[in-house]
């Protein structure tokens, strides 16, 4: 399978799709999430898509919400990933050796306490994590290194110096799978991704809520957004775990009537973290 990516071979959206497709798929690169949704949308060559949708320390990627709202693709799955960051250098290149360090501005951040305990390398911003290996591999870079994943220093044929220099070692990214037709759902299907928007009039979100959480659904994400024809209306994006398709549909039948637009985007196996 070719899967649409934000970004460029080796960067951790390539280690999602590889960690739900399998590691034989190959990769579309897409310099922006928008790219991405219309390779997956247009494109004939490309049969699915991994979107990162939320982090477990920055929080939610609100334009991908809003992205996913309205491609019309479909949600098939999703993967947690452990964002690992290592410093990377050329064969041969030691620590003491290295002047600047380059990166996408995130990743700086979240190595920031490492960065700091060596004041005399110079932080150099870039928009990809990968693409800055490719570049210190490609241009022989020497006194040089770059902050990225395991993949990109396998296939850019780096040495990690220092390995899982992030301050934080429980940061976690979660990516959607995402299609241009639906599939069939699958008998252990346990969570599904839907939007819907009520009524202005008061008390009508809680009256929704009560009716997820009395017919037993976890409501494990909710997150809203404003609608732009309507001042100070909102839509809401909602993730939901439950025990069978069935009880799912079920629970849907009695939320239907309290909203004015109700969408599934997709029912799905909860996701594993990798």
């Amino acid at each position: 399978m070719k899967i649409a990516i934000q970004g460029f071979e080796g960067a951790f959206h390539q280690i999602a799709a590889q960690s739900f497709y399998g590691k034989n798929t190959s990769i579309e690169a897409c310099a922006t999430f928008s790219e991405l949704v219309r390779k997956v949308k247009q494109d004939p060559g490309v049969d699915a898509g991994i979107m990162a949708i939320e982090n477990s320390i920055a929080g939610s990627i609100l334009p991908n919400y809003s992205l996913l709202k309205n491609s019309g693709l479909h949600v098939t799955g999703e993967v947690y990933l452990q964002i690992n960051q290592h410093l990377m250098v050329l064969p041969g290149q030691t620590m003491e050796d290295i002047r600047e360090v380059h990166s996408h501005p995130m990743a700086l951040l979240q190595c920031i306490d490492f960065l700091e305990k060596h004041p005399h390398i110079k932080l150099v911003e870039t928009e990809d994590t990968a693409l800055s290996a490719k570049h210190i591999r490609q241009k022989k870079l020497k006194s040089v290194a770059a902050i990225a994943g395991k993949l990109a220093a396998e296939i850019y044929e780096l040495d990690i110096i220092e390995p899982n220099i992030q301050t934080n070692k429980n940061n976690y990214t979660r990516f959607l799978a995402l299609s241009r037709t639906a599939v069939p759902t699958a008998p252990d299907a346990n969570k599904a991704s839907v939007y819907f928007h009520t009524s202005h009039e008061r008390g009508c979100l809680a009256k929704v809520l009560t009716k997820i959480a009395d017919a037993g659904i976890n409501l494990s994400k909710l997150q809203s957004f404003p609608i732009p024809a309507k001042e100070w209306n909102y839509y809401f994006h909602a993730d939901m775990e439950f025990d069978s398709p069935a009880h799912f549909e079920k629970a849907l039948e009695k939320i239907a009537p309290l909203t004015e637009n109700l969408k599934v985007l997709g029912i799905y196996k909860k996701g594993k973290t990798h």
